[in-house]
């Protein structure tokens, strides 16, 4: 496993970190939950992701009762969670959002859920139009210096709104973000590359960056159906399967292009995509999901797929992707 700073931090995360999302608690039960963890620590991931939106916050209750039966060492892992959508299902005015109400009481939430005494990221999962950035940020500032969240972040922000929390935070003396998690795969590349340009060197922001096979666009399972054990497939899952499988996109053309590709190189094209995200050196970690012990294992093989390719393979990968 190769372990990248977290921007100007000096905290070291593993490139590649495995996440909860729309897995545990859904099709993830405890035992799975388990065994896939325990592959991922066995393989140096030292960062596991959740949110309390996660399946209504089961996610984040799976993920902590697995941590604590493995008994990993509290000091060799780091946890997240994510706050804005609530944790139940028609959430009040006060159980959602970025209010400095709703960031104290989804980080107490989290906290039992994953029963820790701390979290070590905590990400605001979306702006929040109704809050002003800089409640959250003082909000924020209050949960590490109490102890109970060590780093905050933001989750798909505008980099304007980013901007903004960072000269708030400096003009009083409060801890800005340390961390963005956007999406980021050869399909969905802008916000990293283009928006987020000027952050890293001017605020040192670290990136860990989710949905590298966009959403499993990439693996090539959706070349010319959907299968019925895909996440596509599973119930309640509607919005994503229009999202991935738009119709006025060419995101699926792009898609089989690039497998096409990987199947020339002999490599599985999600470990492929995976090493491709790898390769910008703004992003502190990729992360992982799995519903399977052998598509985790293939996805962590993507530190070492990545260095057998050449730039000119590279250069053809983003051609046919762009």
């Amino acid at each position: 496993m190769e372990y990248r700073r977290m921007g100007a931090s000096g905290l070291q995360l593993s490139a590649l970190s495995f996440g909860a999302w729309v897995t545990f608690g859904t099709t993830v039960g405890r035992s799975l939950a388990r065994e896939l963890i325990a592959a991922a620590w066995d393989h140096g991931v030292n960062f596991f992701d959740n949110a309390e939106v996660y399946a209504r916050g089961e996610a984040e209750r799976v993920m902590g009762d697995v941590l604590a039966d493995l008994r990993l060492p509290r000091d060799g892992w780091c946890v997240s969670s994510k706050v804005f959508f609530g944790s139940v299902a028609e959430p009040r005015p006060t159980q959602k959002g970025l209010s400095r109400k709703h960031v104290f009481d989804a980080c107490h939430g989290a906290l039992r859920r994953l029963r820790v005494d701390y979290l070590d990221l905590y990400y605001c999962h979306r702006p929040d139009p109704d809050t002003p950035v800089a409640e959250t940020v003082l909000a924020m500032d209050a949960l590490i210096r109490q102890g109970k969240v060590l780093y905050w972040g933001t989750s798909e922000w505008p980099a304007e709104l980013i901007v903004q929390a960072h000269a708030f935070a400096a003009e009083n003396g409060l801890y800005p973000p340390a961390m963005e998690q956007p999406e980021y795969n050869l399909l969905h590349r802008e916000r990293v590359e283009v928006e987020y340009a000027d952050l890293y060197a001017r605020f040192g922001m670290g990136t860990t960056t989710w949905s590298p096979l966009a959403s499993g666009l990439l693996t090539g399972k959706y070349n010319d159906s959907i299968p019925a054990d895909s996440r596509l497939a599973q119930k309640g899952n509607d919005w994503l399967r229009r999202s991935v499988l738009d119709p006025q996109s060419t995101r699926l053309q792009r898609a089989r292009a690039f497998t096409m590709i990987a199947a020339e190189l002999r490599i599985p094209p999600a470990t492929l995509a995976i090493a491709w995200c790898l390769g910008n050196p703004h992003v502190t970690s990729v992360l992982l999901g799995a519903t399977k012990l052998e598509q985790l294992l293939q996805n962590l093989d993507a530190l070492e797929a990545g260095a057998r390719i050449d730039a000119d393979t590279w250069a053809r990968i983003e051609a046919v992707t762009r």
